[in-house]
């Protein structure tokens, strides 16, 4: 699959917000936290952070966001389309996600954070060099949630 990224228009945003995943990842819908929906649907504070992603056909197949930190982190969220999870597309989409971070922001590091339940994730930012830095509690989506940082060099 090749990846196509783009800065996120409106209805990309519109239609990345009603997107649903199955259990237990429905955590990672966008309706189940109000304050992740708000900044997604706003075209200000999305602003150029999230970039939307088509497939080569032109379909909207994922997304990422882009959060610069100090010390020349990049905070990078990314999300692929429900039916495209479990498929073995997600080394690859991370991997065209990084390679467009770099030349965008050129960064000296990337981090995410994960819940820690879901392993298949892990597994992929594993894969593609990201270790674990810390575990910590996090309060999102009603309730508290145990997330790993992970972290590579870009």
């Amino acid at each position: 699959m090749t990846f196509r990224f783009k800065v996120m228009s409106q209805e990309d945003a519109e239609t990345i917000a009603l997107w649903h995943y199955p259990e237990p990842f429905s955590f990672y819908d966008w309706a189940a936290d109000p304050d992740d929906l708000a900044e997604l649907l706003d075209s200000e504070a999305r602003g150029e952070a999230y970039a939307a992603v088509e497939d080569e056909t032109g379909a909207l197949v994922g997304y990422f966001s882009f959060k610069p930190r100090p010390a020349g982190i990049l905070d990078i969220g990314l999300g692929l389309h429900p039916e495209k999870t479990g498929r073995g597309h997600g080394g690859a989409f991370l991997s065209a996600g990084l390679d467009y971070a770099r030349r965008r922001f050129a960064p000296e590091q990337f981090s995410l954070s994960v819940a820690t339940f879901n392993g298949r994730a892990i597994t992929v930012y594993e894969r593609a060099g990201f270790a674990p830095v810390r575990v910590y509690e996090h309060s999102t989506n009603g309730g508290e949630w145990e997330f790993v940082e992970m972290r590579r060099p870009a």
